[in-house]
């Protein structure tokens, strides 16, 4: 894992528009029997000006919930769809998520949280797809036709 450095919870950018009630009830049982310091720390990357949470939006919720303001995190160096993360970061800001307090009025039960989220999000990658299949086959059209007419 890469250096881990710790955050204000407040400073960090949530992508991710509601949270499983049943995963944070889970979450929050679990974090009342560790230490904050042992938490696992949180992935970030840099998205312009902005550092956002890239993963465990529920995790830092619970520690939100717990009167946690510093949390550790780490720069995340997954491969990740940044078309996709700037969208969601989009709709975050769209409906007034800002930062992880304003998750707690977002927590939904496990099937709206996969009907409100990741139906949602299921649906954006395709569209994302979609609409990079249209580029790469007007890209690719007018070549193909060149050849086409010099046979």
């Amino acid at each position: 894992m890469a250096d881990i450095f710790v955050m204000k919870l407040d400073q960090i950018q949530p992508s991710q528009l509601f949270v499983s009630s049943e995963k944070l009830s889970n979450i929050l049982r679990d974090y009342d029997r560790l230490k904050p310091e042992l938490l696992e720390p949180l992935p970030v990357k840099k998205l312009g000006d902005e550092i956002v949470l890239t993963d465990c939006h529920t995790i830092a919720l619970a520690a939100y919930l717990r009167g946690i303001s510093d949390v550790r995190v780490y720069w995340d160096d997954e491969e990740s769809d940044w078309d996709a993360y700037q969208i969601c970061v989009g709709w975050c800001k769209k409906e007034g998520v800002l930062s992880i307090a304003d998750l707690k009025k977002r927590v939904v039960s496990a099937k709206e949280f996969d009907v409100l989220w990741r139906e949602r999000c299921k649906k954006m990658v395709q569209d994302l797809e979609a609409k990079r299949n249209d580029i790469t086959i007007s890209v690719i059209n007018p070549e193909d036709q060149e050849l086409a007419e010099l046979k």
